[in-house]
C-alpha cells in the first residue's frame, strides 16, 4: 500500500542566502501602479497639509511619527508643496508607465523645490 500526497510548493531565498522550501504556490508580483510615485507623493503632501490645517495633527513631527518615517523624510515630502501650483498639477496628472521606471523621479523634483519656479505677477 502506498500513499501519495500532492502539494504546491515553491522555493524562496532566506535571510542567510539559502533556499527555503515554502508551502503553497508562489505569490504573484504586484502589478505596477498606473499612478507615478511622484504623483502619489504630491497628493499625500496636499492631504497632510490639510490634516495640519484642520488641526487633526499638530505638526510634521506628528505626521512622521504616525506614518512611521523620519522627520527629514516627512520634510522632503512636504517640501513638494513649495512647488508652484501649476507644477503640482502637472505632477498630479502625469501619465503612468507600465514598463520600467517612472519618467520623473522624486529626486529630480526635489531639486526643483530648492529653486524658485514662481513667476512674478507683473
Amino acid at each position: 500500500m502506498s500513499i501519495t500526497i500532492e502539494s504546491k510548493i515553491h522555493f524562496s531565498n532566506g535571510r542567510d542566502g539559502r533556499k527555503r522550501l515554502q508551502n503553497g504556490p508562489k505569490a504573484r508580483p504586484a502589478a505596477p501602479s498606473p499612478v507615478p510615485r511622484i504623483a502619489r507623493l504630491v497628493a499625500l503632501a496636499i492631504h497632510f497639509e490639510e490634516l495640519i490645517r484642520r488641526e487633526i495633527v499638530r505638526d510634521y513631527s506628528d505626521l512622521a511619527r504616525l506614518g512611521g518615517v523620519s522627520q527629514p523624510r516627512m520634510t522632503q515630502i512636504m517640501n513638494l508643496l513649495n512647488l508652484p501650483p501649476w507644477r503640482q498639477e502637472e505632477l498630479l496628472f502625469l501619465e503612468g508607465t507600465t514598463k520600467g521606471r517612472d519618467r520623473i523621479t522624486e529626486r529630480d523634483v526635489r531639486k526643483e523645490t530648492q529653486t524658485s519656479l514662481w513667476k512674478p505677477l507683473a
